[in-house]
């Protein structure tokens, strides 16, 4: 059952369903909001459950709209950068050597020829953020392998410009955003146990949900804070 009400200038579409608790959902990067209720819920009783968050509503929708104001990464010295979830300033040196990175304390030292370009320095980037993954994913793979008894066939890095992740659940295997890089490595880790899940259940059903309550009871605020920065924001 679907139902929608507004608040003020705020529309909340309201989705009754067979859980046991509400769940208030901002999305990014638009700000859309969502209430997820059981299915005896009245409409009024939903209204001033969200009347009671509507704060924290419009927090949210006020960060989602200064980071689509975010200027693009320049990969220049001085310009900050995250990594694991920690900011660290950028350094940039021309040199003539191979391109490269080098993390220093709490700083990202970027080593490029005279001349490169800011394509350049951001392809340096990227494939330094995909070597990063890749040596944290085999190991966090395998462990979820073991404890869900599933098998990963393969797993693709790559930017997504409105998911987390992916699973192909006849193949059996799974795509990863390079933005999770930025992101603290137990919601890396988030990702691919949902990811993993949905090679035993394909879709985001009731029987999902109660999997990821099973294997990972703080996924609800995982979410909420892998939503706390827009995708497409570097």
């Amino acid at each position: 059952m679907s139902d929608m009400f507004e608040l003020g200038d705020i529309t909340i579409s309201l989705t009754r369903k067979g859980v046991k608790n509400v769940h208030l959902t901002v999305h990014p990067p638009d700000g859309r909001v969502t209430l997820v209720a059981p299915l005896a819920t009245r409409t009024e009783v939903a209204r001033a459950y969200a009347i009671s968050r509507l704060h924290w509503i419009r927090q949210q929708q006020q960060g989602f709209r200064e980071q689509q104001r975010e200027q693009p990464r320049q990969f220049v010295t001085r310009e900050s950068h995250h990594l694991w979830g920690r900011r660290y300033l950028m350094t940039v040196t021309e040199a003539d050597t191979k391109p490269h990175v080098r993390l220093d304390h709490r700083q990202i030292r970027l080593f490029v020829r005279p001349g490169a370009d800011q394509a350049k320095k951001a392809e340096v980037i990227h494939e330094w953020h995909k070597a990063l993954l890749h040596a944290e994913l085999p190991g966090l793979i395998s462990t979820w392998e073991l404890k869900l008894g599933v098998k990963v066939n393969g797993y693709y890095l790559q930017r997504m410009k409105t998911q987390w992740g992916s699973c192909n659940h006849r193949a059996s295997n799974i795509r990863l955003n390079t933005e999770l890089v930025k992101k603290p490595k137990d919601l890396l880790e988030y990702v691919v146990v949902h990811e993993m899940l949905h090679l035993l259940v394909p879709t985001h059903s009731p029987a999902f949900v109660a999997l990821l309550d099973r294997h990972w009871p703080g996924w609800r605020e995982a979410r909420q804070e892998l939503n706390a920065l827009a995708l497409s924001a570097t």
